[in-house]
């Protein structure tokens, strides 16, 4: 009402103009190598951070969004080479909010039916709002949203209406920009391949699904993690490594003591407060009302 919340806001905006200064006096002398860009990225920086793109570049989280591709076989798989994972069901384009995916269903030459590949694929990337619909309802994983956000182009007309052949990338792509939900979508369709492609060798005999190559390009922390938790699992001294770790209540107490991280992971203070930075976050539901079910 006194413009007392102007003031705290001009304080907040200053507070991190000057920490910006008293945080790069410790980087003096020093190259800023990838370690001190990554650092300046994460939670755990103070002050202000200019990126100087494009020459740098703000780091692309897992689950970004960006137009759509289509996911296809690996060229170098030794049964199914760049064979399409879509069935052009049309699931995709249906829900799509504004309606910027056209798709043209194959037919069989011989017997001219249709078949589940689709012939052409178009996506409008202007019209495009990067939801993720297509994505989420597509039942056979083959549409994935992209983190390559850097499109620009000179032309307008046809040069921002992607077609199937530049729609179309190797699963080995979606393995390395999206490692985590690559793998919790193999766990779910219970194989590397296709569900189709796992009916059809099931029918035939053979093993449902491959093993399948995975990623090379997958971050370090997934990576390293896995088998660091399988090997915690198994270990035979567990119980006393229960003995040697305290209660929760006791490394909350311990931490406030000794001003330390009250337990593994990646740990920022703020202020008085940790903060564990790969904690997974909670998600609260809408408490329901009295004439609701």
């Amino acid at each position: 009402m006194f413009g007392t919340g102007i003031l705290k806001g001009l304080g907040v905006t200053f507070r991190h103009f000057v920490t910006t200064f008293i945080d790069d006096i410790k980087y003096l002398g020093k190259k800023r190598d990838l370690e001190v860009f990554q650092h300046k990225q994460s939670l755990a920086n103070v002050g202000l951070v200019t990126v100087e793109y494009p020459d740098e570049k703000l780091a692309v989280p897992e689950r970004f969004r960006f137009v759509p591709f289509l996911v296809t076989y690996n060229q170098d798989d030794p049964e199914y080479a760049g064979k399409d994972w879509c069935t052009s069901c049309g699931i995709c384009a249906k829900v799509c909010p504004p309606q910027c995916i056209w798709i043209v269903r194959g037919t069989d030459p011989n017997t001219g039916r249709p078949k589940p590949e689709p012939e052409q694929f178009y996506i409008d990337t202007d019209i495009c709002m990067n939801c993720g619909y297509c994505a989420e309802y597509c039942p056979f994983d083959a549409i994935k949203m992209d983190h390559n956000y850097e499109l620009a182009s000179y032309d307008r007309t046809t040069a921002h209406i992607h077609d199937k052949k530049r729609l179309s990338k190797e699963i080995r792509y979606w393995q390395s920009i999206a490692p985590t939900t690559a793998a919790e979508e193999m766990e779910a369709r219970k194989g590397y391949d296709h569900t189709d492609v796992q009916k059809a060798r099931k029918k035939a005999g053979l093993t449902p699904s491959r093993v399948g190559p995975t990623s090379d390009k997958a971050p370090e922390p997934e990576v390293v993690a896995a088998p660091a938790a399988a090997v915690t699992a198994e270990a035979p001294a567990a119980p006393v490594a229960v003995q040697a770790s305290p209660a929760p209540a006791d490394k909350a107490v311990e931490a406030a003591a000794t001003d330390k991280p009250p337990g593994p992971g990646n740990w920022v203070k703020r202020g008085k407060r940790w903060i564990n930075l790969d904690a997974p976050a909670e998600v609260k539901k809408r408490s329901r009302g009295p004439g609701e079910e």
